[in-house]
């Protein structure tokens, strides 16, 4: 099996997976677990955005949490204002690309080095923070939407159908948006990498002189990663704010920066499933930490991290597929040299 093949044919078995999942986890799960396997499903959206920019265009930011908190701040202050979510739910998307496109741009087209993407993104998202935390007074308000400060925003509208603001998704409704979402998500940046777009944005990681001087402005394929990633950050962000009704300063704060890096080093640089499985896997196991006083949940994070990057540099789900490739070329060897006379 040739590798595009072999690419495909996981993709389809994930999507398989994906949607079996979708159908029948509310069939089998009870009110209070379904909500929480939707943010299980939101926050593998906001993986699966670095894992694109980062696994597959080369590029390591630091600031991913600033696009999903701009997408929460962009849908909770356009709903609160505008009463059906339809425009809102878009803004929240085209709001964070366009903030990564110009943030990019001054990036790229700056020619400034890797190391420089890492400050830059990751000090554009400490602004951020310290900007949304310093806006608690009654001053502060956009249109009938208080930001609240380091308070945040409570009781925002959730999702309502497309022009109907009476008719409001219920928690289930949003489970099948949210999931649905992110299986979305996970196939158009399938295809998106099959395409010609995507072979370049992949050469470009790998050389980017050679794709200059194939012709290509490696630049411009690479500020198009970062804004698709900034894109579906805002996507994740706008369903976070619905999941929880609320939205604070906390959303573009460190700790969330490391956890969604973590999340893909822990699951597998270079793959879109990985960054999904290592999300769940920890915020499955924080939860189940922060449920005991006897650990810290940061020290376990910290260790875990370390473990992964010494042990299992590659993740866990390039891992299990080189387990099973060895697994395959062993019974297809005995095989061949049973069949031999």
């Amino acid at each position: 099996m040739n590798r595009f093949a072999k690419s495909w044919t996981s993709a389809a078995l994930s999507l398989a997976i994906g949607l079996a999942l979708l159908v029948g986890l509310p069939g089998v799960l009870d009110d209070y677990t379904l909500i929480e396997v939707t943010i299980y499903a939101v926050m593998s959206i906001l993986g699966v955005s670095l894992a694109f920019i980062w696994g597959f265009g080369g590029i390591l930011c630091f600031g991913q949490a600033a696009f999903f908190g701009l997408g929460a701040y962009v849908y909770a202050i356009a709903v609160m204002n505008m009463g059906d979510s339809t425009v809102p739910f878009l803004l929240a998307i085209v709001v964070p690309a366009l903030f990564a496109a110009l943030l990019g741009y001054v990036i790229f087209y700056g020619r400034l080095s890797d190391v420089y993407m890492g400050v830059i993104t990751l000090t554009v998202t400490l602004i951020l923070f310290n900007l949304i935390n310093s806006t608690a007074g009654p001053e502060w308000r956009i249109g009938s939407a208080a930001l609240g400060g380091f308070n945040g925003i409570p009781a925002i509208p959730t999702l309502n159908l497309p022009g109907l603001p009476d008719e409001v998704l219920t928690p289930k409704d949003l489970f099948y948006v949210t999931f649905s979402c992110l299986l979305l998500v996970y196939l158009g940046l399938r295809v998106l990498i099959s395409s010609k777009i995507g072979r370049v944005i992949i050469a470009a990681k790998e050389n980017e002189q050679r794709v200059l001087l194939l012709g290509y402005d490696a630049r411009a394929y690479k500020l198009f990663s970062f804004t698709v990633g900034g894109a579906i950050a805002g996507l994740a962000g706008c369903l976070f704010a619905n999941w929880g009704a609320f939205t604070s300063p906390t959303i573009f704060g460190l700790a969330q920066s490391a956890q969604i890096i973590i999340w893909v080093i822990v699951g597998g640089l270079g793959t879109l499933v990985g960054p999904i499985v290592g999300c769940v896997a920890i915020q499955w196991l924080t939860s189940q930490i922060g449920t005991q006083q006897t650990l810290n949940s940061n020290l376990v994070l910290g260790a875990i991290l370390v473990v992964f990057v010494l042990l299992v540099p590659r993740g866990i789900v390039p891992s299990i597929g080189d387990l099973i490739d060895k697994a395959w070329r062993r019974l297809r060897g005995s095989k061949s040299s049973e069949a031999t006379p």
